[in-house]
């Protein structure tokens, strides 16, 4: 396995970015080991906060967050996945799978002995977090997911997955104007399929132009810190990946892994907030199941971000950071 390290120079002087970096080793699946980074914030004997980002950001993504957690007495951790932000980035798209994704998360977990957490998890930090939360429930106290899901293709029959893979060969290259469009208007071939065209194959993805399009804002200190993990495109295959490994249809390799994460869900009766945002046209309406099927969630008071896209951390951290908080002193614990 071919990998690269993002210099560290990279990540000097970023908005909003002061936190020191920690370290794990972890098997790569292939003979070697993968370097993962991580904020670790606050008081380490504190019951912890994950933080799991998506693609294409990086822990960064919690920068508002994080200073919130700990200054009111919270441990607060935030992983960088591999492929993003710090962690080792194998630059062959091969490299990547759903399965490899949990089974490093898992690892780095382990290795830093994670107990009695609260998993903060949008986009792929849910597809993975939720993952680890059905491989290891007795980890963690509660869950809050915000724009994510878990998906599984329930209720799809068998020919949705030649019909979707015809269709995405048959689309034009589309740039993030043409992906966001797809989305406003889904009138045409399931928008997803844009998105996966375009990083899949768009000659020069950029992260920066992925948070600009469903950002409320995005400055040119926010453009810095978001490409900052990827100075060229041996360093974006992560980035490109990412997409395409989202189980949409039944024969998808992962779906019976996410069947049986479902099946574990269904049993996971620990405090289960949705806090998802009134703006995000990918997840919308993906909160309803987690309300309808995790026991957790059950008389829980669901929460709505208002005025925010699919990054709610970007558009309002400090209110989705007050929100966790208040979660975790209505559901205590014992430790």
């Amino acid at each position: 396995m071919n990998v690269v390290r993002t210099p560290d120079e990279r990540f000097e002087g970023l908005p909003g970015w002061s936190f020191a970096p920690h370290y794990v080793d972890v098997p790569d699946g292939d003979g070697g080991t993968l370097r993962l980074h991580y904020v670790d914030e606050g008081p380490r004997d504190a019951a912890p906060i994950l933080c799991m980002h998506g693609q294409p950001t990086w822990a960064y993504l919690y920068r508002k967050m994080i200073p919130r957690f700990a200054a009111a007495g919270h441990r607060v951790v935030a992983p960088d996945l591999v492929g993003f932000g710090r962690s080792d980035k194998p630059t062959s798209q091969d490299d990547y799978s759903y399965a490899r994704h949990v089974a490093w998360m898992n690892a780095w977990m382990e290795a830093i002995d994670l107990r009695d957490a609260t998993l903060v998890c949008q986009d792929w930090g849910g597809l993975i977090g939720l993952r680890m939360v059905a491989a290891q429930p007795q980890r963690f106290a509660r869950v809050v997911a915000a724009n994510t899901g878990l998906p599984d293709a329930k209720g799809l029959p068998p020919e949705v997955g030649p019909m979707l893979r015809s269709m995405y060969d048959s689309l034009p290259v589309p740039d993030m104007q043409g992906v966001a469009a797809a989305f406003a208007d889904p009138s045409g071939p399931p928008p997803f399929l844009f998105w996966q065209k375009y990083c899949a194959e768009f000659p020069d993805v950029r992260a920066s132009d992925v948070v600009r399009i469903n950002a409320r804002q995005m400055t040119a200190d926010m453009e810095r810190a978001y490409d900052a993990p990827f100075p060229d495109e041996r360093y974006k295959a992560g980035m490109r990946r990412f997409p395409r490994l989202v189980p949409l249809a039944p024969d998808d390799a992962a779906i019976e892994d996410n069947r049986r994460a479902w099946d574990a869900l269904r049993r996971f009766e620990r405090p289960f907030l949705t806090a998802f945002s009134d703006g995000d046209p990918v997840t919308r309406g993906l909160e309803q199941r987690f309300r309808e099927e995790v026991p957790g969630a059950r008389g829980v008071e669901h929460v709505t971000i208002r005025d925010a896209g699919h990054f709610l951390q970007e558009d309002k951290g400090e209110e989705l950071a007050d929100v966790v908080m208040r979660f975790i002193a209505a559901t205590p614990t014992g430790g």
